[in-house]
């Protein structure tokens, strides 16, 4: 349609991941935090000892801790995944963390084009 305007590219600034989400004791906890066009972005804290038990993503996915320590487990293998660190996981591979500390986490879902639906 001639009236149609695409939608003006945009900045979106976080400047404190981890600031954006809390501890409960022992509690997993998870906030939507983002979603853009390529990326969905969704923070998670953990008390010591809570675990994502074993599960898979429809899409690739990268995990960052921010802050403390996950066991991460995918095809037989454990990581640990300190801040600094980065994992990637493809389509479908069954995984699970586990926080050895309170740990705060990021995970970047990467739908494919299309699928991403703006906040």
């Amino acid at each position: 349609m001639e009236n149609e305007r695409a939608a003006e590219p945009k900045l979106t600034f976080i400047d404190s991941l981890g600031g954006e989400i809390e501890y409960m004791a022992h509690s997993t906890v998870s906030k939507t935090l983002l979603r853009a066009e390529g990326v969905n972005v969704v923070l998670f804290s953990f008390a010591a000892g809570e675990e994502l038990s074993e599960h898979t993503a429809a899409m690739p996915v990268l995990v960052q801790v921010l802050e403390g320590a996950l066991e991460v487990s995918a095809n037989g293998e454990t990581v640990t995944l300190r801040p600094g660190g980065l994992v990637h996981f493809e389509t479908r591979l069954a995984h699970a963390v586990k926080a050895t500390v309170p740990t705060k986490m990021v995970l970047y879902m990467l739908p494919p084009a299309g699928r991403c639906k703006k906040h």
